[in-house]
């Protein structure tokens, strides 16, 4: 039996099999996120892969093309989750891991609901208009997932919602690198997800995107609007910085890495001239190792420290 899962208490063969599925969607699509994990104790591991397992899946219903329309995909998950949070069975890997971890650790049931509203936008939603309207699609697709996986993490306040506004800060913080990062992909799919007014006070449009991406090229308005746009997202994790120290001490390195590493993706944007419309920048494997590594360290030696 894998060691995470014996730390974690989970014994069960089906659960089993259930939560190394989202282990292997975590390694193989969240290659930041996975790495930030491994500074978590082993015990706290399988709930954060399944969590996240969950929410790769739904988005795959959305971006996968096959027999099913990808809205009906998405009510039969919400369905099969309901189910499965009431103790159903479910042949579904990542539901039988999620409702576990749901169980196991008194996560709100109602935060699943907005994520799910928010997969659906992205079946028939291309563009969002304000930044009024992308929080709102981001507080489903992002923030939620901060307040899922606060009680994995433990909080050190007696007041655990104080910790609440800075980790749905720093979910979309996340969410805001990547649609920085992945802007011509998103094109690619049809979807512009960064807001057409803010882009638009800079003279830029859908057209011009795609002319920049079509080109191999990019125009200074372009660039403006861009270096515009990770301003905001920095401000974004100064908001959500604060909430580090509110966690579990054994949870924070785990935390703090994965702010470092994509607010590092931030500045590969800047140091790339914002040249991002045709080719997707990435925070180096060296860099991702000093920044991980100390963490590491410290939590193997506290590992031993505790069974000392």
């Amino acid at each position: 039996m894998p060691p995470e899962l014996v730390a974690a208490g989970i014994t069960d063969p089906a659960l089993q099999r259930a939560y190394r599925a989202c282990r292997d969607l975590n390694a193989a699509h969240g290659r930041t996120y996975f790495l930030a994990t491994r500074l978590l104790t082993p015990d706290r591991r399988p709930a954060i892969h399944a969590l996240y397992g969950f929410a790769r899946y739904a988005d795959d219903i959305v971006d996968t093309l096959g027999a099913l329309d990808p809205a009906e995909g998405l009510d039969e998950l919400g369905l099969a989750l309901v189910a499965a949070f009431e103790g159903g069975p479910s042949e579904v890997p990542v539901i039988t891991a999620v409702a576990d971890t749901v169980s196991r650790y008194g996560i709100d049931r109602r935060l699943f609901a907005p994520f799910l509203t928010s997969m659906r936008q992205d079946t028939h939603v291309t563009s969002y208009a304000t930044m009024a309207e992308l929080d709102e699609y981001m507080f489903g697709s992002a923030a939620v997932i901060g307040l899922q996986v606060l009680p994995v993490l433990g909080t050190v306040s007696p007041d655990a919602a104080e910790a609440a506004e800075p980790a749905a800060a720093l979910g979309r913080a996340f969410q805001l690198t990547n649609f920085l990062r992945d802007v011509g992909e998103d094109l690619d799919r049809g979807r512009v997800y960064l807001p057409q007014d803010e882009l638009g006070a800079f003279g830029v449009d859908r057209d011009l995107l795609v002319w920049c991406r079509t080109r191999r090229r990019v125009d200074p308005r372009v660039r403006r609007a861009l270096a515009h746009l990770v301003a905001r997202t920095r401000a974004i994790y100064r908001r959500a910085a604060p909430g580090i120290p509110m966690l579990a001490p054994e949870s924070r390195d785990c935390v703090r890495t994965a702010f470092t590493l994509y607010g590092g993706i931030l500045d590969e944007i800047v140091a790339a001239d914002y040249d991002v419309l045709y080719r997707r920048v990435r925070v180096g494997s060296g860099r991702r190792a000093a920044v991980a590594l100390p963490g590491l360290a410290r939590a193997v030696a506290a590992r031993r420290l505790r069974r000392s």
